[in-house]
């Protein structure tokens, strides 16, 4: 029985240390790659780091299975599968809360049943894990830009030119102040 114990013991603190390992291991990646982003300042060369982020965000940590249900949710968004691919995120969140890019999905998806509310709701959760995440930044600016509350919506988007200065939001910045002050676009 002793035996088993130990035995038990040692599997648990190498599968405990692996998962550990594999959380550190994703955040430094990250930190890394947003530390370049941040002092890029061609388009081209951020474009590349931004896909090595959002690689990062749409593969699970831990367990493949959920990356490929994310990817198929994805895909039955794309094809217009709204229902489908709400209960497949949904089901991705409850297995993992966790991650953050399972939240993004979904809101992503209120988005697109212009559903607000949910998407707001969604978003606020993949910020409070992953502060960073520029594109529930814009998502959310997208959103408050459609319920007119541009103010908010600025406030986003000079939070991703903080994150990604390379970004092109400025233009749509300026149309937002113009609004807020009543001059036409």
């Amino acid at each position: 029985m002793l035996v088993i114990r130990y035995k038990f013991s040692v599997l648990f603190l190498f599968l405990f240390l692996s998962f550990a390992y594999s959380d550190n291991y994703k955040s430094v990646e990250l930190d890394t790659l947003f530390e370049k982003l941040s002092k890029i300042d061609t388009p081209n060369q951020a474009t590349l780091i931004e896909k090595k982020i959002w690689k990062v965000w749409n593969k699970h940590p831990k367990n493949e299975k959920l990356t490929n249900k994310l990817k198929f949710g994805r895909e039955l968004m794309s094809e217009g599968s709204y229902n489908y691919a709400l209960q497949i995120f949904t089901n991705i969140i409850r297995t993992d809360p966790l991650w953050s890019e399972a939240w993004n999905a979904r809101a992503t998806l209120f988005f697109y049943m212009n559903n607000y509310k949910e998407s707001l709701k969604d978003i606020d959760k993949v910020l409070n894990l992953e502060p960073r995440h520029f594109g529930a930044l814009s998502g959310r600016a997208q959103i408050l830009i459609k319920l007119e509350q541009y103010g908010k919506a600025i406030n986003d988007l000079r939070e991703i030119k903080k994150i990604h200065p390379s970004i092109t939001e400025d233009r749509l910045i300026e149309k937002l102040e113009k609004l807020i002050k009543g001059l036409s676009i």
